[in-house]
């Protein structure tokens, strides 16, 4: 009897918990849009194709903003105060994010859209960006304690269409369980958009394969590109690291040219949120081919090339393609 009754206490105290835990889900039933916010552009894209006219959404980086310097604003708080879901990249690119959930007091369900997906890594200390003073949601490090070879991860997973793939997903998962009476409506539109973002990644992985590999060599404004460069053949050297916040010393500038030379680097590119000074300054100091503007952390202003990810992707492709081709 005394079993009887441990076991009986064992599964009411279980199931109270389940119950607690379902209580603190944020399910959405009122007809209306969801109010959702988004950390950053792209992200931001991938949502509203995903949600369509079900949702409300908000984002907090714009077009053309970089969000590793990016300092949160009252707008960013008063966005939160009423969004149910909160979409995040996480490995380790929003740094800024737990001081401005702190002050907005969040209480909605915060998403991590890379959620499933193997991460990039980066083992050179000056690959990483220097961003210790928060812990920001979804990032993982070695434990570096001055260590110039710890082990980061890289956070642009975007760059890599597959990975778009598995934000769609993880961003359809996340509407549905927080609005289930239009969670088919997620669904339909979320399978949709995963058809073109296949149907651009086969496109991308035939337009590379047809250039001589030796010319698949380019240099960018930071370490923006290295998921792209895996999936896609290209070999991207950056002149600073993963962030977009720091310009190379002179010594490293001179490393730098050095390598672009030994490596015949065919075309130096300009990323839309950086200044065109350092590459400009490479390209004629070492005779590579100067090539246009690439999207890497951000999206470009309505109207302009790079507005959707979708469009953002096709245009890098052919800004590549155009400067790699004899």
């Amino acid at each position: 009897m005394y079993l009887f009754r441990c076991v009986q206490r064992a599964v009411w105290g279980a199931m109270v918990t389940l119950l607690a835990s379902l209580a603190s889900v944020s399910v959405y039933a009122a007809d209306k849009p969801l109010p959702v916010v988004a950390s950053f552009s792209i992200l931001g894209d991938i949502v509203r194709e995903v949600g369509g006219p079900d949702i409300e959404l908000a984002t907090l980086v714009g077009p053309d903003s970089d969000a590793h310097t990016y300092e949160p604003t009252s707008a960013d708080v008063r966005k939160l105060a009423t969004a149910r879901v909160l979409f995040v990249n996480g490995l380790g690119f929003e740094t800024w994010l737990p001081r401005l959930l702190k002050s907005a007091g969040f209480a909605g369900a915060t998403v991590i859209a890379s959620q499933g997906m193997t991460p990039r890594l980066c083992s050179s200390n000056a690959a990483y960006h220097d961003h210790h003073r928060d812990e920001p949601i979804g990032h993982e490090h070695a434990d570096d304690q001055g260590d110039s070879d710890s082990v980061h991860l890289d956070h642009h997973a975007w760059q890599n269409l597959a990975n778009g793939v598995l934000y769609a997903r993880n961003v359809a998962q996340a509407l549905a369980a927080a609005d289930p009476a239009r969670a088919a409506a997620y669904k339909e539109r979320a399978d949709a958009y995963i058809t073109k973002l296949e149907a651009l990644d086969d496109r991308v992985k035939k337009t590379f394969a047809a250039i001589p590999e030796q010319r698949c060599k380019v240099l960018t404004s930071h370490d923006a590109f290295g998921y792209f460069g895996d999936a896609y053949g290209i070999m991207f050297i950056p002149a600073v690291g993963l962030s977009s916040d720091a310009e190379p010393s002179a010594a490293a500038l001179a490393v730098l040219i050095a390598q672009v030379r030994r490596e015949q680097v065919t075309a130096v590119f300009v990323e839309n949120m950086a200044s065109p000074k350092l590459a400009t300054q490479i390209a004629r100091e070492t005779g590579a081919k100067l090539g246009g503007v690439l999207y890497s952390d951000a999206l470009s202003k309505a109207g302009q090339p790079g507005a959707t990810y979708l469009e953002m992707f096709e245009w890098n492709v052919r800004q590549l393609a155009a400067a790699l081709l004899p």
